[in-house]
């Protein structure tokens, strides 16, 4: 067998293309959330602390001069605790994990309702000796 057919029978199982497809979508969902956390959440979280931006606060742990902002200090090679990118990097994930608690919770609801779906009802006792004839003439 050849490598091409070997990998195109790998690339092609159903459990791959659906992971593919998930990565994928993952991606562009992670996309939308930092852009709700930076956004929309923390400046409302900056409005409510009175305007304090998270990700600029840090802790000079130099003797040298004060920084004015965590770049200034990180530009000027100080040595600094920065906690509010640490805040920040928190804030993201709590938002990224009920994201997806909530879109697992919903998909888990919409395969209970399919499970739930009535079978289908089984053929009479007429109905089966029928097919039972049925398939005894076929093969004769």
């Amino acid at each position: 067998m050849s490598i091409v057919k070997e990998f195109k029978e790998f690339a092609m199982r159903g459990n791959m293309v659906d992971m593919a497809v998930g990565i994928i979508i993952g991606g562009a969902f992670g996309k939308i959330v930092s852009s709700l956390v930076a956004d929309i959440i923390m400046p409302l979280i900056g409005k409510a602390t009175g305007n304090v931006s998270f990700v600029d606060k840090f802790i000079n742990l130099s003797d040298d001069k004060p920084y004015n902002t965590l770049a200034e200090a990180q530009e000027a090679g100080a040595t600094v605790f920065a906690y509010g990118n640490f805040i920040q990097n928190v804030l993201d994930f709590l938002i990224i994990a009920i994201c997806i608690f909530f879109m697992i919770k919903g998909i888990n609801r919409m395969k209970k309702k399919e499970e739930e779906a009535p079978a289908p009802a089984e053929p009479s006792k007429e109905e089966q000796l029928l097919s039972e004839i049925r398939d005894l003439l076929k093969n004769k």
